[in-house]
């Protein structure tokens, strides 16, 4: 089974040893997806071409993708599809280990450390699935007007990141197949819009990731740093770590503040949704 997730552990399997040893191997399996949508008002005839636009934002640790959006609500711009996909690892957040209750409250993980190479790939190959699915207007009860074909909106795609989703975002615009071919595809459409909202980025990105970061900024659109001024998980040791980074790379930056905390502010939510103030 050479092309599956068997087939590429196949030394793990060789490399056994003797009878009693636990070995650990990978099996492909199919998931499906959970994502919610939220839309903003919908375009006239006369203002709908060139302003339609795509946002895929993904939520932080501990929350489900319908909760995240919640403070999105009021404050998207019209013309904007909002697609917030789900981690794939659900948990009980309160409670002791036992029986079921129904009245416990439930919250969703992107990765942990635990076997958390193979976690990468496989939320980055899920949110490019989830991308090319909205595109193609397959992604259900809102999607981008379907043709079939990964055509990317007029008015662009944007990637915002909270918090545990801030890694995840930039993990998957350094290792995703998808992003890469619509912001060079050379048909006019401005390219990926980024926001990395309430954490910094993962220290352990790879040269390559910058270098792939990179072609998602510009002067006229750079990346966007969000911070909260009244965040209790906010450091400043791991923002200047980050800001000397992507200086270093060359990756064009804007740092955008809100007063609040560890949270999604839907004023400034919505100035970055709209791109006002981009390049300022």
């Amino acid at each position: 089974m050479e092309g599956g997730g068997v087939g590429r552990d196949r030394e793990a399997r060789l490399a056994g040893g003797g009878s009693g040893e636990v070995l650990e191997v990978h099996v492909e399996v199919r998931r499906t997806a959970r994502v919610a949508l939220l839309r903003g008002e919908e375009l006239d005839g006369d203002g709908r071409e060139g302003r339609e636009q795509l946002w895929i934002c993904l939520h932080g640790y501990r929350q489900l993708a319908r909760r995240f959006l919640r403070p999105f609500r009021g404050h998207v711009p019209p013309g904007t599809l909002v697609v917030a996909p789900e981690g794939a690892s659900r948990f009980y957040l309160e409670g002791s280990p036992g029986p079921y209750r129904g009245g416990d409250p439930v919250g969703a993980s992107w990765m942990t450390r635990e076997d958390r190479d193979r976690e990468i790939e496989d939320y980055v190959a899920a949110l490019d699935t989830i991308l090319l699915a909205t595109l193609e207007g397959r992604v259900a009860r809102g999607g981008m007007a379907g043709t079939g074909a990964a055509v990317a909106p007029a008015g662009g795609i944007g990637v915002l990141g909270f918090s545990q989703g801030v890694h995840t975002a930039a993990r998957w615009l350094a290792g995703s197949r998808v992003l890469p071919e619509l912001v060079a595809s050379g048909d006019g459409n401005p390219s990926v819009r980024v926001a990395m909202w309430g954490a910094a980025l993962p220290r352990d990105l790879p040269g390559t990731g910058l270098a792939g970061l990179a072609g998602f900024a510009s002067p006229v659109s750079p990346l966007a740093l969000v911070r909260g001024e009244a965040d209790e998980l906010r450091s400043l040791d791991a923002e200047a770590r980050e800001e000397a980074v992507l200086q270093e790379a060359g990756i064009p930056f804007r740092i955008r503040t809100h007063r609040g905390g560890h949270r999604i502010d839907g004023a400034l939510a919505s100035t970055l949704l709209s791109g006002s103030g981009e390049g300022n």
